[in-house]
């Protein structure tokens, strides 16, 4: 399978581009601020990919708001998790907090959920519901390809921050303790910024984990 990681926008949100080399469809993982759309459009490009689905794990400006400018590129349809609805309303104030022009909006297509599958290929991104950095935040667990994209749940060394409007300090750690350190040590964790990971390495040395 087809992955590239490109640090995106203001704050250099991993953005992910999964394609299948068969099918050339491809699923991107939160396509950042905007400001790097060029970027993006590329990679799509030079694989010759054609995007089945944008897919949000959190609606903090610096993940979501280059939605709007990628699915009108693509005709793509926009995945989020509902509980983040509101934070996604207010965004004109985190550009204010940034102060950045604030970006284009769209409709969200699909309220993911957990449970939910996408389907690239012959692999399954199964949707995991981890609240705590936002009442909405979500995971990509891909088991063929022993990957995990985090958002911004969890982080090498470190945890998502929480004293945002929407954040929960308990219920980040309860997440990343019964969903994500549960998977196969050997799990690729992508995180919404800065370095990958794996599983097996934060829970021997994350020390808010321990």
């Amino acid at each position: 399978m087809i992955h590239e990681i490109l640090p995106v926008g203001q704050l250099q949100c991993n953005c992910s581009i999964f394609g299948d080399e068969t099918s050339r469809e491809a699923i991107v993982v939160d396509p950042g601020d905007g400001e790097d759309l060029l970027e993006i459009q590329d990679v799509l490009t030079r694989h010759g990919l054609t995007v089945k689905a944008i897919f949000i794990t959190h609606a903090h400006i610096d993940h979501i708001g280059g939605a709007a400018k990628l699915k009108a590129l693509t005709g793509a349809p926009v995945h989020m998790h509902a509980n983040d609805q509101e934070v996604y309303d207010h965004l004109d104030t985190q550009a204010e907090w940034l102060s950045m022009p604030p970006p284009e909006r769209t409709d969200i297509d699909t309220p993911a959920k957990e449970g939910d599958t996408l389907k690239l290929g012959a692999a399954d991104f199964h949707v995991l519901h981890t609240p705590g950095h936002t009442q909405g935040s979500l995971c990509l667990f891909i088991p063929a390809e022993k990957k995990l994209v985090a958002g911004d749940t969890l982080f090498r060394d470190s945890i998502g921050r929480t004293d945002l409007p929407g954040g929960n300090g308990r219920q980040i750690l309860s997440s990343i303790h019964t969903k994500l350190l549960t998977l196969p040590e050997e799990t690729q964790v992508i995180c919404g910024h800065g370095q990958s990971t794996t599983i097996g390495r934060e829970k021997a040395r994350n020390p808010w984990l321990r």
